[in-house]
């Protein structure tokens, strides 16, 4: 038995790994965060599957059912949003695996911040513009964020940042910003990504705020800031320049 961890992608059921429905097609239980991955991915389980949407439940309840289905030995599709290593609450789910000695594996998916660049046709890591991208969060009543992780500091790199959890503390993301990026920088605020009521507001650390607060967005929203977003020019990646020898296209 094995409880299999899957990544769902962000919204859209065709974002799936291969794997990934693979294993739900198979799996007799199916545990899925029902707030964020489409009722339409764990309709794939098969027929008669234990299917639970774990929105309602606490920790206890959710190893509970894992702990049930290896008693009959049931391998358990435990589907998560997004890619179960940013923010899919899935470290405390294995640490209790680990003490039970139940098995399980992970199935990665398409990150939010990867599915929004793809909507927006947009590179994140610019020849000349950036080359870091700084995946992060700001502080809510759920978690505090560790020291040194602020806004402030991850900031002042100048990388492009995805800032996930945060679109109620907008801004603070604002305030803390503008200084380091200026108040012409580029922002989108990519609304459920992926879902068929996705939307994408764009503007400048200036005036983003009243676009969010003008489309109504409080939840399920991820923040991109950064030159990137709107590159005014850039210089052609070495990759694929004619003079740029390597292994595989030696020097004529």
């Amino acid at each position: 038995m094995t409880v299999h961890f899957i990544g769902a992608g962000p919204g859209a059921p065709d974002l799936i790994t291969v794997r990934g429905l693979n294993l739900i097609r198979r799996c007799p239980v199916c545990l899925y965060a029902g707030s964020l991955v489409p009722r339409e991915v764990v309709a794939e389980a098969p027929a008669g599957a234990r299917i639970i949407d774990t929105a309602p439940l606490h920790l206890d309840e959710i190893v509970a059912e894992m702990q049930a289905a290896d008693a009959a030995g049931q391998d358990v599709a435990r589907v998560h949003s997004g890619d179960p290593s940013l923010y899919g609450a899935t470290g405390e789910q294995m640490r209790r695996l680990d003490a039970l000695g139940i098995a399980y594996d992970v199935t990665p998916g398409v990150p939010a911040f990867a599915a929004a660049a793809a909507a927006l046709k947009c590179e994140l890591t610019l020849p000349d513009v950036s080359q870091t991208v700084v995946l992060t969060r700001t502080s809510t009543r759920s978690s505090a964020m560790p020291n040194r992780e602020d806004l402030a500091t991850l900031g002042a790199s100048g990388a492009t940042l995805a800032i996930h959890l945060s679109v109620t503390n907008l801004a603070k993301v604002v305030r803390e910003l503008t200084p380091l990026y200026g108040t012409d920088c580029p922002v989108v605020v990519a609304f459920r990504v992926g879902w068929p009521d996705e939307a994408f507001i764009r503007g400048t650390l200036a005036d983003i705020r009243d676009h969010v607060k003008a489309a109504g967005l409080t939840r399920t929203a991820l923040i991109l800031v950064g030159p990137v977003l709107e590159p005014k020019e850039f210089a052609d990646s070495r990759l694929y320049a004619p003079d740029h020898h390597h292994v595989l296209r030696p020097r004529a």
